[in-house]
């Protein structure tokens, strides 16, 4: 399968700035997609600017409902409008910073694929969980949970994002990303059977130039989920680069 390099860049940049950066990006790099994903009002520029590039456009959220009285909150088919074709949820900043909980997840998973949208669905471990030893459990919970029927045939995308890594600089053994990659592998395949082999798996947290290499080295990680370094094109396009051809 193609790997995929997914830039989340969560609440940074004025819409200049988010221009000149999909601008930075247009000529993509052989053999890899590339996905970014803006904050939601610089959605729709960013989709002009990246129409009939390499580049593919997500957001970072949607809501679960398809209308109603839900004040500063968007539905998937609003972002569908905008020109996106991806939406990330389940963010581990989405699940601390705004309760939201695997229902919630699938709610809105569920909407998105109703929507036409691929997404790009986030599972991940605290430290705490994984000092407890728990942090192949906690993940496999949180795809039982979280992924709908649906999900695998319409090219869903799951990313492991492990919580204390995110934006730290700290990032798992290479051992540890392995381990957590075959899990998630096996516990697609439990559930959804053998089409669940090719649905791409990104590794989140704290991914940069240096690491990127020997991060998609590793078995079942078929790309990357990138916060910080997405931010910057030549970065973003470094790491790209990393993927073994």
């Amino acid at each position: 399968m193609r790997p995929l390099i997914a830039g989340n860049w969560k609440m940074h940049g004025n819409l200049r700035e988010a221009v000149r950066l999909a601008e930075g990006l247009r000529e993509g790099v052989d053999g890899v997609d590339l996905l970014v994903c803006p904050p939601f009002v610089h959605l729709h520029p960013v989709a002009v600017v990246a129409l009939g590039s390499r580049v593919a456009v997500g957001a970072q959220d949607c809501h679960a409902a398809g209308k109603g009285a839900h004040t500063g909150d968007v539905s998937a088919a609003m972002v569908r409008d905008t020109g996106a074709t991806h939406v990330i949820l389940g963010h581990s900043e989405r699940r601390q910073n705004h309760a939201e909980t695997d229902a919630s997840v699938m709610a809105k998973t569920e909407a998105a694929l109703a929507a036409g949208l691929i997404p790009v669905v986030c599972v991940g471990e605290t430290e705490a969980e994984r000092l407890a030893g728990r942090a192949e459990a906690v993940v496999t919970e949180q795809l039982a949970g979280s992924i709908p029927y649906g999900f695998i045939t319409a090219g869903g995308i799951v990313a492991y994002e492990p919580v204390w890594a995110i934006g730290t600089g700290r990032t798992p053994t290479e051992e540890e990303v392995a381990a957590i990659h075959a899990t998630m592998r096996h516990a697609l395949v439990e559930s959804f059977g053998p089409a669940a082999r090719t649905t791409r798996l990104l590794y989140g947290g704290s991914v940069k130039p240096g690491n990127a290499a020997g991060i998609f080295a590793l078995e079942h990680v078929d790309g990357a989920l990138v916060g910080g370094a997405s931010l910057v094109a030549a970065d973003f396009l470094a790491i790209a680069r990393a993927v073994p051809e």
